[in-house]
């Protein structure tokens, strides 16, 4: 478009949109940005019309998280604002760039409390990396640039856009931006000749990848480094895509519930590489692996965004660089082999394999989920994203499916429930060719089920693996540990999601016993269309590890509660 063609602000803002290659809104409609979804209709942008704002966000956000650039997610204004909450919650959490734009009530009668008026500036100030409002058109190229930057740039994150109704419809002659690059920052030759120092030395280094800023290249690139090095890798978090678990050096991920071993070894490691993650409380399983601010081991910090660099561990060689700079800088990095980094290797890997081999776990009930999974990983292509939210029903996931590439893994870090069916509808629309399987348990699943009928409108081929144990079980397996015998808000009755799938026009199937799981998976891929199966499992098998009744004895045992 020429710089001296007028237009309304909404086509103005849809124009920037396509200029910084963003090629995909979700959003559910309203009238505070009907300018906005005129605007669009001339466009090649595709656009995803959801059932609630949360999910809606959360599905840009599922875009984010696996492409790396961000999505658009339109609310309207006030309610529809705050169901997005939760979204832009996991993006700052997850590290994931993201714009919301939230219809705003028209400037003339602001602060009056007009219809809807929310201050977003006040509501998302410490939510999101950057607030703000678009008060002339002529501003929106501007903005616009900076927000793409700001999302994608250091340590990514959500930026909140609010638009005036009136603006949307002014004319501006603003000339258009240029494409926003994300600001990348590189290590020093004299950084990079310190770490190889540092592991010359170190006769127990452990890594441990996380974050964002990630591609496929810089992850099957250190895959390769880690295979010179000869050097036990870990994960953080559900990054678990970032280093494939078929890789000799893949030790296992440091999340909710992981192997003591592996904790043992990460307490015990005398240099610790910490490459993009925060290592935030779940990882450091409640901040007690490395010592803050001074950590026992020697520790080099990665990391996109300098403010992260010492802000909670004291770094003896902090690198500012985003995961793929690093690794780009790494690979003519030369680190003599050891023989005895090549045993400690050995070791992690085999006390890895025999955590998650799940032939080795036996659990009440007929309906055996490392079992489910071990099916799965025989099936599923290596390139299949798997999605879930909150719960217990996610050890099975995170402790026995391997994942095996980058961009097949979307959980929130944030412990967010809700996430995993909208996160596989996102993932479908981004990559209609791919297999996407999402769990959720009963509670999960009721928090954002309503998004199964987005996938049905748009004839997405999603299966949603829904565990059902009448409860919602974490908060179950927490209230027996403090307060054991004593339940209370934990207990739910569940419909048939089965019969939920068929009347939203998808598949739906219901399993009981872990024979039946395999017919029923077929039957929903072989169908065609969005599925649903309903397993059923045994109240008692809350975890791999333990049950509740095991809880709940050793909580007795610890002198809480009563008998």
């Amino acid at each position: 478009m020429s710089a001296s063609t007028s237009r309304t602000g909404a086509r103005a803002l849809v124009d920037q949109l396509r200029i910084h290659g963003i090629d995909h809104v979700f959003c559910v409609p309203g009238e505070s940005y009907l300018a906005v979804l005129d605007a669009l209709v001339d466009t090649e942008i595709q656009v995803t019309v959801c059932r609630q704002e949360g999910g809606a966000a959360m599905m840009a956000e599922a875009h984010g998280k696996l492409t790396g650039r961000p999505a658009a997610c339109f609310v309207t204004r006030g309610p529809g604002a705050a169901n997005a909450a939760p979204g832009i919650h996991i993006a700052q959490h997850d590290s994931t760039p993201l714009l919301v734009f939230v219809g705003q009530v028209e400037r003339n009668v602001r602060e009056r409390g007009a219809l809807q008026e929310l201050d977003y500036r006040a509501a998302f100030g410490a939510m999101a990396k950057w607030v703000t409002e678009v008060d002339s058109a002529d501003r929106i190229p501007e903005i616009i640039s900076r927000a793409v930057h700001t999302a994608s740039s250091g340590r990514p994150g959500p930026v909140v856009i609010a638009l005036p109704e009136d603006m949307l419809v002014d004319m501006t002659d603003a000339p258009d931006g240029k494409p926003a690059l994300p600001v990348e920052a590189h290590p020093g030759p004299d950084q990079i000749a310190e770490l190889v120092a540092l592991l010359g030395q170190a006769q127990r280094p452990l890594v441990v990848l996380g974050g964002s800023r990630w591609s496929a290249q810089a992850v099957g690139e250190f895959e390769d480094i880690a295979r010179q090095w000869d050097i036990p890798v870990t994960v953080s978090l559900r990054r678990q895509m970032l280093f494939s678990v078929e890789n000799p050096c893949f030790a296992g991920d440091l999340g909710f519930g992981p192997n003591p071993q592996l904790v043992a070894r990460a307490k015990q490691a005398d240099l610790v590489i910490l490459v993009g993650s925060r290592m935030s409380e779940v990882p450091s399983q409640g901040y007690q692996l490395l010592g803050i601010p001074a950590p026992s081991q020697k520790l080099v910090h990665v990391h996109p965004d300098s403010s992260e660099l010492g802000r909670v561990y004291r770094p003896d060689l902090a690198i500012n660089a985003s995961p793929a700079a690093f690794v780009q800088a790494l690979r003519q990095a030369k680190v003599a082999p050891s023989v005895s980094r090549s045993s400690y290797r050995e070791q992690a890997r085999a006390d890895y394999l025999a955590w998650s081999d799940a032939s080795a776990i036996r659990t009440p009930g007929d309906l055996q989920m490392a079992e489910v999974m071990d099916y799965l990983n025989q099936t599923l292509p290596a390139d299949a994203i798997i999605c879930n939210g909150a719960g217990n029903y996610a050890t099975w996931i995170h402790r026995f499916y391997r994942f095996r590439a980058f961009g097949t893994q979307l959980a929130p870090t944030s412990g967010s429930m809700g996430y995993g069916v909208p996160a596989a509808v996102g993932a479908q629309r981004v990559f209609p060719g791919r297999t996407v399987i999402a769990f959720a348990g009963d509670g999960c699943f009721l928090m954002n089920g309503q998004e199964f009928a987005t996938a049905v409108q748009y004839d997405l081929p999603v299966v949603v693996i829904v565990v059902d144990n009448g409860m919602y079980g974490t908060i179950r397996m927490h209230q027996e540990r403090e307060y054991p015998g004593r339940i209370s808000a934990t207990q739910l009755r569940n419909p048939d999601f089965s019969a939920y799938a068929k009347a939203f026009g998808g598949h739906g199937e219901r399993v009981e016993r872990t024979e039946e799981f395999a017919p029923a998976f077929a039957r929903a891929r072989a169908s065609g269309r969005p599925s649903i199966i309903h397993c059923l499992i045994d109240p008692q098998a809350i975890s791999p590890a333990f049950t509740l009744d095991e809880v709940r004895a050793a909580a007795i045992a610890a002198g809480r509660g009563q008998a």
